[in-house]
């Protein structure tokens, strides 16, 4: 009897073998046939025509881009309360050891620097101040870059400035101060800009600023660029944008295209970061060499993330750079105490991986789970993201949940909006948190805050109007009246009035009677 059920036994497991054979064979990855001698002609030649154009493009880089005497690449930015300073960065050739900044208040005509005047500009009219110097070795160049950040500016007022070595300088720019109290705000907002900065950016910034000349701010929400330490990529988005930089302040927040190898990096290494796109959350690597020195931004931050985590006020409005690429958790404490202590009416909070993703496969759970508690318990008013290079927009929402109807009066929400302005695109998967959504298409984003509402515009690269809405305030709810003390009811109130009634009547029959008399 053992022995049959040994036998039994051995041939069942037999009979399982050979009924999951071909199942496991059908599971196996095929491996991929040999290259043809055609095939691998074909490679060899798409290889060398893919080197030979980014040799061309190097050298044309190395051509358009060159550091000179001339200062080049002029932005401004805040480092300061936005109604008193401005800060301005430029970029010389290393020979331009010493710069400086020379501001005047705006006139009708040349009178801070008249034609015809023996030594220009007049002395009196202009302050220069000194810049600070600081190099930058990038993979293309050796550059100075030079910082000057002017203080002591009065509100709400227009300056020119001009930046130079007291031979060669740039143009006159101008810009205006932001008041020191709540007033209409108004700023542009972009997504990714990243590839093809020069090619199809470029229409995008020029024609958001020509639908918003008067913008407070423009703030880019990360991905400026592709590669991190591609000093011709800068040298495209510095171009793209042009003298607009140097009329309206940025506001910009790192993007993980933002990180990479450092120069000097064999290219290999940066190449696989590229490849792993869009599966990986975050590229390894450091901030780019070029961002702190061509960007002037405050270091109210935590130490170590300066120019990357900062915050700064506005007419009204707290403005919040978040870094979601590196010490995430880090950010918390500092995030809750500047949320917690805000005087101000609305919020605005920008950073680049998104809390909701709107593209397949790119979630990003761990940073919903740090940063949203945070968001929930404050409700700033709009979080402007990037990283999925297609277009989203929630309604007011919070803890997953869209307010809606009657609700929106009583209760508190963010809305959330993602973003891309160059580009490259991604495929858009919706999500029921999507009021509005669009893959395959270039956007930017007007934005108005004036008293208790805040307008909100989506637009196409050619201007046409995708999206809108507006944030309305609720006003102040009315104090309820005062309730009278803990037991002391209606009947209370009604026997004093009995008794005050009958004072009354005794008073007055008092006196009728003295009348009498």
């Amino acid at each position: 009897m053992y022995v049959r059920c040994r036998v039994a036994a051995l041939c069942f497991m037999v009979g399982v073998v050979a009924w999951c054979a071909p199942l496991a064979a059908q599971d196996e990855t095929p491996k991929k046939a040999p290259l043809t001698p055609e095939e691998k002609a074909r490679a060899e030649k798409d290889r060398k025509a893919a080197a030979a154009a980014a040799e061309a493009q190097k050298q044309t880089w190395l051509t358009v881009y060159k550091p000179t005497h001339v200062p080049d690449r002029v932005i401004l930015t805040w480092n300061g309360d936005p109604a008193t300073s401005q800060a301005v960065t430029w970029r010389t050739a290393t020979t331009v050891t010493k710069a400086v900044g020379q501001i005047a208040l705006s006139e009708s005509g040349p009178g801070h620097d008249p034609l015809t005047a023996k030594m220009r500009p007049v002395a009196e009219k202009v302050t220069t101040v000194a810049a600070k110097t600081e190099f930058l070795r990038s993979d293309l160049f050796e550059a100075n870059y030079h910082s000057v950040s002017f203080t002591q500016l009065k509100p709400k007022t227009r300056y020119v400035y001009r930046v130079g070595d007291g031979s060669s300088w740039s143009e006159w720019f101008e810009f205006q101060t932001a008041s020191d109290r709540p007033e209409p705000l108004r700023f542009i907002y972009f997504g990714d800009a990243q590839n093809e900065v020069k090619s199809h950016w470029s229409r995008v910034v020029r024609g958001a600023y020509s639908d918003m000349p008067k913008a407070n701010f423009i703030l880019h929400a990360g991905d400026l660029i592709n590669r991190a330490n591609a000093d011709g990529e800068w040298g495209e988005w510095h171009q793209a944008a042009g003298w607009i930089n140097g009329m309206v302040p940025v506001v910009a927040t790192p993007g993980n295209h933002e990180y990479g190898a450092p120069p000097g990096t064999p290219a290999k290494v940066d190449a696989k970061a590229d490849a792993a796109e869009p599966k990986k959350e975050a590229r390894k690597g450091r901030l780019s060499v070029n961002w702190r020195p061509q960007f002037t931004l405050p270091e109210n931050g935590l130490p170590g993330l300066e120019e990357s985590v900062y915050h700064f006020d506005i007419q009204g409005v707290r403005v919040i750079s978040l870094n979601s690429n590196e010490r995430q958790e880090d950010q918390v404490p500092w995030l809750e105490q500047v949320l917690a202590n805000n005087p101000n009416k609305w919020t605005v909070v920008t950073f680049h991986h998104p809390i909701y993703s709107t593209a397949k496969g790119r979630d990003n759970k761990k940073l919903r789970e740090l940063w949203r508690p945070l968001l929930d318990k404050y409700t700033p008013d709009l979080i402007l993201q990037g990283h999925d290079h297609t277009y989203g927009r929630s309604g007011v929402m919070r803890e997953d949940n869209l307010i809606t109807g009657a609700r929106l009066r009583d209760e508190k929400g963010s809305v959330y909006v993602v973003s891309v302005s160059g580009p490259k695109m991604y495929n858009l998967e919706k999500e029921d948190w999507m009021q509005s959504s669009a893959a395959d298409t270039q956007l930017y984003q007007l934005i108005t805050i004036d008293g208790d509402t805040l307008h909100y515009e989506a637009r196409t690269a050619n201007g046409t109007l995708y999206d809108t809405f507006d944030l309305t305030k609720a006003p102040p709810a009315p104090e309820a009246p005062a309730e009278a003390p803990s037991g002391f009811g209606i009947g209370a109130w009604v026997a004093v009035g009995v008794v005050a009634a009958v004072i009354g009547l005794l008073a007055i029959r008092r006196v009728i009677r003295r009348a009498a008399a």
